[in-house]
Protein backbone atom coordinates (compact mmCIF):
# COMPACT_ATOMS: atom_id res chain seq x y z
CA UNK A 1 0.00 0.00 0.00
CA UNK A 2 1.26 3.12 -0.91
CA UNK A 3 2.16 5.83 1.88
CA UNK A 4 0.04 9.00 1.45
CA UNK A 5 1.74 12.09 0.79
CA UNK A 6 3.38 14.06 3.63
CA UNK A 7 1.01 17.19 4.07
CA UNK A 8 3.38 20.05 6.59
CA UNK A 9 0.39 21.58 7.64
CA UNK A 10 -1.61 18.43 9.11
CA UNK A 11 0.85 15.64 9.46
CA UNK A 12 3.08 15.73 12.48
CA UNK A 13 6.85 15.23 11.02
CA UNK A 14 10.22 16.68 11.31
CA UNK A 15 12.10 19.93 9.79
CA UNK A 16 16.14 20.13 9.06
CA UNK A 17 17.67 23.09 10.00
CA UNK A 18 21.10 23.27 7.69
CA UNK A 19 22.20 26.25 9.35
CA UNK A 20 23.19 24.27 12.67
CA UNK A 21 22.39 20.57 11.42
CA UNK A 22 19.63 20.27 14.13
CA UNK A 23 16.33 19.06 13.59
CA UNK A 24 12.47 20.41 15.21
CA UNK A 25 9.69 18.33 15.22
CA UNK A 26 6.67 19.83 14.01
CA UNK A 27 2.83 18.55 15.24
CA UNK A 28 0.59 20.95 13.42
CA UNK A 29 -2.71 19.18 14.94
CA UNK A 30 -1.67 20.04 18.63
CA UNK A 31 -2.07 24.15 17.60
CA UNK A 32 -5.86 23.77 19.39
CA UNK A 33 -5.49 22.21 22.09
CA UNK A 34 -6.28 23.42 25.87
CA UNK A 35 -3.80 25.57 28.08
CA UNK A 36 -3.69 25.22 31.98
CA UNK A 37 -0.23 26.20 31.86
CA UNK A 38 1.99 29.06 33.81
CA UNK A 39 0.31 32.28 32.35
CA UNK A 40 2.72 35.53 32.86
CA UNK A 41 2.08 38.97 33.78
CA UNK A 42 1.60 41.31 31.26
CA UNK A 43 3.87 44.64 31.11
CA UNK A 44 0.73 47.39 31.75
CA UNK A 45 1.62 51.45 31.92
CA UNK A 46 3.82 53.28 29.71
CA UNK A 47 7.33 54.00 30.77
CA UNK A 48 8.50 57.59 31.14
CA UNK A 49 10.57 59.16 28.77
CA UNK A 50 12.83 60.33 31.79
CA UNK A 51 13.32 57.62 34.84
CA UNK A 52 15.33 58.94 37.80
CA UNK A 53 15.75 55.46 39.00
CA UNK A 54 17.09 54.14 35.48
CA UNK A 55 20.97 53.61 35.85
CA UNK A 56 20.88 53.79 31.78
CA UNK A 57 19.25 57.34 31.37
CA UNK A 58 21.36 60.34 30.45
CA UNK A 59 22.83 61.75 34.11
CA UNK A 60 21.86 59.33 35.96
CA UNK A 61 24.18 57.63 38.43
CA UNK A 62 25.21 53.28 37.64
CA UNK A 63 24.60 50.53 39.88
CA UNK A 64 28.75 50.47 39.50
CA UNK A 65 28.88 53.99 41.12
CA UNK A 66 29.72 55.58 37.39
CA UNK A 67 27.79 58.75 36.26
CA UNK A 68 26.41 58.68 32.44
CA UNK A 69 27.17 61.45 30.53
CA UNK A 70 24.05 63.92 29.05
CA UNK A 71 24.14 61.73 26.33
CA UNK A 72 21.97 63.24 23.39
CA UNK A 73 22.09 60.10 21.07
CA UNK A 74 23.54 56.46 21.94
CA UNK A 75 25.71 55.92 24.91
CA UNK A 76 28.42 52.61 25.28
CA UNK A 77 29.90 51.76 28.09
CA UNK A 78 31.98 48.73 29.65
CA UNK A 79 29.52 46.74 31.59
CA UNK A 80 29.64 47.09 34.90
CA UNK A 81 29.24 43.99 36.45
CA UNK A 82 30.91 41.84 33.16
CA UNK A 83 30.67 38.02 32.88
CA UNK A 84 33.90 38.57 31.08
CA UNK A 85 37.84 40.23 31.76
CA UNK A 86 39.98 41.07 28.86
CA UNK A 87 42.60 40.07 31.38
CA UNK A 88 41.44 36.40 31.94
CA UNK A 89 44.69 34.07 31.63
CA UNK A 90 44.50 31.70 28.47
CA UNK A 91 45.45 28.62 30.34
CA UNK A 92 43.66 25.03 29.65
CA UNK A 93 43.04 22.60 31.95
CA UNK A 94 42.73 18.87 31.87
CA UNK A 95 42.21 17.68 35.24
CA UNK A 96 43.16 13.99 35.40
CA UNK A 97 44.12 13.92 31.53
CA UNK A 98 41.28 12.08 30.05
CA UNK A 99 39.15 15.10 28.55
CA UNK A 100 36.74 14.33 31.53
CA UNK A 101 37.05 17.55 33.48
CA UNK A 102 38.25 20.25 31.15
CA UNK A 103 38.41 24.20 31.76
CA UNK A 104 40.12 27.45 29.43
CA UNK A 105 39.89 30.72 30.24
CA UNK A 106 37.85 32.85 27.97
CA UNK A 107 39.09 36.52 27.80
CA UNK A 108 36.79 38.83 26.90
CA UNK A 109 34.86 42.24 26.57
CA UNK A 110 31.24 43.02 27.71
CA UNK A 111 29.62 46.14 27.16
CA UNK A 112 26.25 47.83 27.10
CA UNK A 113 25.05 50.39 24.38
CA UNK A 114 22.20 52.71 24.97
CA UNK A 115 19.93 52.92 21.31
CA UNK A 116 18.16 56.20 22.65
CA UNK A 117 18.49 58.62 25.92
CA UNK A 118 14.59 58.60 25.73
CA UNK A 119 13.71 55.83 28.43
CA UNK A 120 10.55 54.96 26.82
CA UNK A 121 11.49 54.14 23.31
CA UNK A 122 11.94 50.92 21.33
CA UNK A 123 13.41 49.97 18.08
CA UNK A 124 9.45 49.56 17.23
CA UNK A 125 9.21 52.98 18.16
CA UNK A 126 12.23 55.02 17.18
CA UNK A 127 12.64 56.96 14.23
CA UNK A 128 14.34 55.38 11.01
CA UNK A 129 17.35 57.59 11.14
CA UNK A 130 18.06 57.01 14.48
CA UNK A 131 18.11 53.46 14.04
CA UNK A 132 20.61 53.91 11.44
CA UNK A 133 22.75 55.78 13.61
CA UNK A 134 22.13 52.41 16.10
CA UNK A 135 23.31 50.68 13.50
CA UNK A 136 26.22 52.82 12.66
CA UNK A 137 27.70 52.49 16.01
CA UNK A 138 26.94 48.88 16.00
CA UNK A 139 29.52 47.98 13.05
CA UNK A 140 31.72 50.68 14.59
CA UNK A 141 31.56 48.20 17.95
CA UNK A 142 31.78 45.29 15.76
CA UNK A 143 35.20 46.39 13.94
CA UNK A 144 37.08 48.52 17.46
CA UNK A 145 36.62 44.72 19.55
CA UNK A 146 37.02 42.75 16.54
CA UNK A 147 40.79 44.31 16.47
CA UNK A 148 41.91 42.99 19.70
CA UNK A 149 44.26 40.72 19.26
CA UNK A 150 42.47 38.00 22.06
CA UNK A 151 39.18 38.63 20.36
CA UNK A 152 37.81 36.13 17.73
CA UNK A 153 34.19 36.55 17.81
CA UNK A 154 31.82 39.41 18.52
CA UNK A 155 27.99 38.89 19.75
CA UNK A 156 26.04 41.84 19.39
CA UNK A 157 22.06 40.97 21.33
CA UNK A 158 19.14 42.46 22.46
CA UNK A 159 17.02 40.99 25.22
CA UNK A 160 13.69 42.76 24.81
CA UNK A 161 11.30 42.45 28.05
CA UNK A 162 11.10 41.08 31.59
CA UNK A 163 10.09 37.71 30.12
CA UNK A 164 13.29 37.45 28.26
CA UNK A 165 15.30 38.70 31.35
CA UNK A 166 16.17 42.17 30.63
CA UNK A 167 16.66 44.04 33.63
CA UNK A 168 16.11 47.37 32.53
CA UNK A 169 13.13 48.42 30.01
CA UNK A 170 15.60 51.43 28.74
CA UNK A 171 16.02 50.95 25.25
CA UNK A 172 19.63 48.88 25.44
CA UNK A 173 21.53 45.85 24.16
CA UNK A 174 24.90 44.14 25.02
CA UNK A 175 27.95 43.14 23.04
CA UNK A 176 30.10 40.66 23.92
CA UNK A 177 33.33 40.29 22.43
CA UNK A 178 35.23 36.69 23.05
CA UNK A 179 38.18 34.95 22.42
CA UNK A 180 36.49 31.92 21.41
CA UNK A 181 33.29 31.81 18.97
CA UNK A 182 30.66 30.59 20.92
CA UNK A 183 28.40 27.17 20.44
CA UNK A 184 25.44 28.51 18.32
CA UNK A 185 27.78 30.60 15.74
CA UNK A 186 30.54 27.74 15.80
CA UNK A 187 27.50 25.55 14.48
CA UNK A 188 26.78 27.64 12.03
CA UNK A 189 30.23 28.24 10.49
CA UNK A 190 31.08 24.37 10.24
CA UNK A 191 27.42 24.06 8.53
CA UNK A 192 28.04 26.98 6.27
CA UNK A 193 31.54 26.18 5.32
CA UNK A 194 30.41 22.22 4.70
CA UNK A 195 27.80 23.91 2.04
CA UNK A 196 30.25 26.21 0.67
CA UNK A 197 32.93 23.50 -0.24
CA UNK A 198 30.13 20.88 -1.30
CA UNK A 199 27.97 23.35 -3.25
CA UNK A 200 30.37 25.89 -4.31
CA UNK A 201 27.58 28.53 -3.68
CA UNK A 202 26.60 30.31 -0.09
CA UNK A 203 23.89 28.76 1.79
CA UNK A 204 21.82 31.85 3.10
CA UNK A 205 21.96 32.67 -0.73
CA UNK A 206 20.70 30.07 -1.53
CA UNK A 207 18.33 29.78 1.18
CA UNK A 208 16.90 33.58 0.49
CA UNK A 209 16.33 33.09 -3.06
CA UNK A 210 14.22 29.46 -2.54
CA UNK A 211 12.41 31.67 0.17
CA UNK A 212 11.76 34.95 -1.89
CA UNK A 213 10.22 32.61 -4.69
CA UNK A 214 8.16 30.36 -2.29
CA UNK A 215 7.19 33.44 -0.29
CA UNK A 216 4.71 31.55 2.31
CA UNK A 217 7.50 32.08 5.03
CA UNK A 218 8.17 35.61 4.11
CA UNK A 219 6.95 38.26 6.73
CA UNK A 220 7.93 41.59 5.03
CA UNK A 221 11.19 42.31 2.69
CA UNK A 222 12.88 45.25 0.74
CA UNK A 223 15.58 45.43 -1.67
CA UNK A 224 18.30 44.61 0.69
CA UNK A 225 16.99 42.43 3.32
CA UNK A 226 14.14 39.59 3.84
CA UNK A 227 12.50 39.05 7.14
CA UNK A 228 10.91 35.30 7.36
CA UNK A 229 9.72 32.70 9.81
CA UNK A 230 12.65 30.19 8.72
CA UNK A 231 11.43 26.88 7.64
CA UNK A 232 13.17 24.98 10.83
CA UNK A 233 11.65 27.47 13.33
CA UNK A 234 11.41 26.42 16.95
CA UNK A 235 9.69 29.51 18.64
CA UNK A 236 6.13 29.84 17.50
CA UNK A 237 7.21 33.66 15.74
CA UNK A 238 10.59 32.93 15.46
CA UNK A 239 12.05 35.73 12.53
CA UNK A 240 14.99 35.41 10.35
CA UNK A 241 16.50 38.67 8.84
CA UNK A 242 18.73 37.99 5.70
CA UNK A 243 20.57 40.13 3.13
CA UNK A 244 19.86 39.85 -0.11
CA UNK A 245 24.00 40.43 -1.05
CA UNK A 246 26.42 38.13 0.08
CA UNK A 247 28.46 39.91 2.89
CA UNK A 248 29.77 38.55 6.63
CA UNK A 249 29.24 42.27 8.80
CA UNK A 250 27.09 45.01 9.60
CA UNK A 251 31.02 47.17 8.61
CA UNK A 252 30.40 46.10 4.85
CA UNK A 253 26.58 47.80 4.41
CA UNK A 254 26.81 50.64 2.09
CA UNK A 255 24.87 53.88 2.86
CA UNK A 256 22.16 52.43 0.73
CA UNK A 257 21.47 49.49 2.85
CA UNK A 258 22.21 50.91 6.04
CA UNK A 259 18.69 52.49 6.21
CA UNK A 260 17.07 49.71 4.29
CA UNK A 261 18.06 47.65 7.34
CA UNK A 262 16.46 49.99 9.72
CA UNK A 263 13.66 49.68 8.13
CA UNK A 264 13.22 46.03 8.46
CA UNK A 265 14.24 45.82 12.08
CA UNK A 266 11.51 48.43 12.50
CA UNK A 267 8.89 47.02 10.87
CA UNK A 268 9.65 43.43 12.61
CA UNK A 269 9.21 44.76 16.11
CA UNK A 270 6.30 46.80 15.43
CA UNK A 271 4.60 43.76 13.72
CA UNK A 272 5.62 41.95 17.05
CA UNK A 273 4.05 44.04 19.07
CA UNK A 274 0.72 44.00 16.95
CA UNK A 275 0.39 39.93 17.51
CA UNK A 276 -0.86 40.45 20.93
CA UNK A 277 -1.72 44.00 20.95
CA UNK A 278 0.96 44.26 23.64
CA UNK A 279 4.62 44.59 23.76
CA UNK A 280 6.50 42.15 22.35
CA UNK A 281 9.45 40.25 24.47
CA UNK A 282 12.31 38.70 22.17
CA UNK A 283 15.96 37.74 22.10
CA UNK A 284 17.30 39.18 19.05
CA UNK A 285 21.18 38.99 17.91
CA UNK A 286 23.33 39.32 14.66
CA UNK A 287 25.84 36.63 13.23
CA UNK A 288 28.68 37.86 12.03
CA UNK A 289 31.64 36.27 10.68
CA UNK A 290 34.32 35.62 12.89
CA UNK A 291 37.40 38.09 13.85
CA UNK A 292 39.88 35.53 13.52
CA UNK A 293 41.98 37.26 11.21
CA UNK A 294 41.00 34.14 8.34
CA UNK A 295 38.43 34.78 5.40
CA UNK A 296 35.05 33.86 5.43
CA UNK A 297 33.95 33.92 2.40
CA UNK A 298 31.28 31.27 3.17
CA UNK A 299 29.55 33.05 5.99
CA UNK A 300 26.65 35.21 5.26
CA UNK A 301 24.58 38.04 7.46
CA UNK A 302 21.95 37.53 9.22
CA UNK A 303 19.96 37.98 12.42
CA UNK A 304 17.41 36.05 14.67
CA UNK A 305 14.67 36.71 16.57
CA UNK A 306 13.77 34.41 19.42
CA UNK A 307 10.35 35.52 20.73
CA UNK A 308 8.67 33.48 23.67
CA UNK A 309 4.86 33.83 23.24
CA UNK A 310 2.83 31.32 22.44
CA UNK A 311 -0.57 31.83 21.97
CA UNK A 312 -1.09 35.37 23.91
CA UNK A 313 0.30 37.87 25.43
CA UNK A 314 1.05 35.87 28.69
CA UNK A 315 1.62 32.73 27.94
CA UNK A 316 4.80 31.71 26.73
CA UNK A 317 6.50 28.39 25.27
CA UNK A 318 8.69 26.59 26.99
CA UNK A 319 11.65 24.03 26.37
CA UNK A 320 11.07 21.07 28.44
CA UNK A 321 10.45 17.47 28.73
CA UNK A 322 10.86 15.67 25.25
CA UNK A 323 12.56 18.95 24.01
CA UNK A 324 15.07 18.98 26.72
CA UNK A 325 15.97 15.33 26.38
CA UNK A 326 15.19 14.92 22.68
CA UNK A 327 14.06 16.81 20.10
CA UNK A 328 12.70 20.39 19.93
CA UNK A 329 8.92 20.52 18.71
CA UNK A 330 6.52 23.05 17.70
CA UNK A 331 2.93 22.69 17.46
CA UNK A 332 2.34 26.24 14.58
CA UNK A 333 3.77 25.69 11.43
CA UNK A 334 6.44 28.23 10.23
CA UNK A 335 3.91 28.89 7.19
CA UNK A 336 1.06 29.78 9.74
CA UNK A 337 3.26 31.55 11.77
CA UNK A 338 4.20 33.85 8.51
CA UNK A 339 0.54 34.35 7.26
CA UNK A 340 -0.27 35.94 10.57
CA UNK A 341 2.77 38.18 10.87
CA UNK A 342 2.47 39.31 7.01
CA UNK A 343 -0.70 40.03 7.48
CA UNK A 344 -0.14 42.28 10.48
CA UNK A 345 2.88 43.97 8.08
CA UNK A 346 0.56 44.63 5.55
CA UNK A 347 -2.70 45.93 6.74
CA UNK A 348 -0.55 48.26 9.04
CA UNK A 349 3.16 49.78 8.32
CA UNK A 350 4.65 51.74 11.12
CA UNK A 351 4.77 55.17 11.06
CA UNK A 352 7.66 57.14 11.16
Amino acid sequence: MKPDTLRLDHDPHRRFNPLSNEWVVVSPHRALRPWQGQVEKVAVGREPDYDPSCYLCPGNLRAGGARNPAYAGTLVFDNDFASLRPDAPRERLDIGGKGLLVAEGEPGVCRVMCFSPRHDLTLSTMRIADIEEVIRIWAAQFLQLGALPEINHVQIFENRGAMMGASNPHPHCQIWATASIPQAPARELVCQRSYFEEQGSCLLCDYTQLEAQQKVRLVSENTAFVALVPFWAVWPFEILISSRRHTGTLSRFTHQEVPLLAQILKQVTSVYNRVFDAPFPYSMGFHQSPTDGDPHPEWHFHAHFYPPLLRSASIRKFMVGFEMLGTPQRDITAESAAERLRSLSLADPPAE
